[in-house]
């Protein structure tokens, strides 16, 4: 599907090789081509990047996670064990790439002479930059990493799901999508440095980093009160309450993060007298009663559905939310009128970039490209 583009998107122009699979690189690099750059993804022969095989689901041959993240590329296969066909990749960054993204294991691009040094002498306008598992150095720099993992060492998965039971993985792939997302901050911001001195750079992010800057203030938490954090379920730490309540048909979350807030709460339940409960009385009195003022809104919000309280709770002007499933909301009207929903002419719409300019979505370009297509 090569259409025709109707906005002068911001990258236009801008040559990318990525040198990466799974997730994080090539989220990263989709982010780019989504904004116009001409994103060139280096494969393995045969079966290509590892996330091409990530199902089921499949879609035209290929796992849906894979068809969401390369959008708008197109795919080269390299044997990497073949002298001439990496002299001929190094020639084509030297010569014809702006942007190189890695996040091949570590040690492998230097030991290949696709390595940051190496590439960045040959052509000083070049961007490269590493995505690591653990980061550029320290006594883990040289281990491979993966999204769970980096959930499991950088502290996400501690303070996620409920306590006394087993942990808990966040249900998408945040640190390998938010590693990505730096990355494509970080070259964005380096293609505005080169603009002004000429001269590219070397960019370095990491697993391990992105999910320490999730749990940024849980290690301050810590610091100061010495105690280990909790998990709260779907609630917060420190607010309350901020959470999932079960109604009579379904969870629906319910957010009095101020005082102003569960004021309106307390009084359209009829409870005004929780206002005067010294127990109740401030967000950091509620949050260190939090099982005395749930035992008191469990049973309430249980008696009626969802749709009942999300009634009254918009009329006293609480923020609520049911709790959706993908399909719901893929229907939702809300999320049919921001057209994020790009139609592929496959019969599958995919979700664009949460950005727009001008009041104009970057749109589908092609869909993710068959090995060497």
């Amino acid at each position: 599907m090569n259409q025709p583009l109707p906005i002068q998107l911001p990258l236009a122009g801008i040559r990318v090789l990525e040198l990466g699979s799974n997730v994080s690189g090539p989220y990263g690099t989709w982010i780019l081509a989504a904004l116009g750059a001409d994103v060139v993804k280096v494969e393995r022969p045969g079966g290509g990047d590892d996330a091409r095989g990530w199902g089921p689901p499949f879609w035209r041959g290929a796992a849906t996670v894979f068809q969401t993240i390369n959008r708008d590329k197109s795919s080269i296969t390299v044997d990497f064990k073949d002298a001439d066909a990496l002299a001929e990749l190094r020639q084509r960054i030297a010569t014809d790439t702006d942007v190189v993204l890695q996040n091949l294991r570590p040690g492998v691009a230097d030991k290949l002479g696709l390595g940051a040094a190496a590439m960045t002498a040959a052509s000083p306008r070049l961007i490269y930059c590493n995505l690591w598992a653990f980061g550029a150095k320290g006594p883990l720099a040289d281990r491979p990493g993966f999204d769970a993992l980096m959930q499991a060492f950088g502290g996400i998965m501690a303070v996620t799901g409920e306590e006394g039971r087993p942990p808990v993985r966040a249900g998408v792939s945040i640190v390998d999508m938010g590693t990505g997302m730096w990355s494509a901050i970080g070259i964005l911001a380096a293609l505005n440095r080169r603009h002004e001195s000429g001269r590219g750079g070397v960019i370095d992010t990491s697993l391990y980093e992105t999910a320490l800057g999730w749990t940024a203030y849980y290690s301050a938490d810590v610091q100061v009160n010495g105690q280990i954090p909790q998990r709260h379920g779907s609630g917060v730490r420190g607010i309350m309450p901020y959470q999932a309540y079960d109604c009579a048909d379904g969870y629906l979350v319910v957010a009095a993060s101020n005082d102003r807030l569960f004021h309106n709460l307390a009084a359209e339940l009829g409870h005004g007298e929780w206002l005067d409960d010294p127990r109740f009385v401030d967000n950091p009195a509620r949050s260190s009663h939090r099982e005395e003022l749930n035992a008191l809104l469990i049973p309430i919000f249980k008696a009626e559905t969802r749709a009942h309280w999300q009634e009254r709770l918009d009329v006293a002007g609480v923020p609520n939310a049911p709790i959706q499933h993908a399909g719901e909301v893929v229907a939702h009207p809300q999320t049919q009128a921001l057209d994020i929903l790009q139609d592929t002419g496959h019969g599958v719409s995919l979700v664009g970039l949460p950005l727009s300019f001008d009041g104009e979505r970057p749109p589908l370009r092609n869909i993710a490209p068959e090995l060497k297509e």
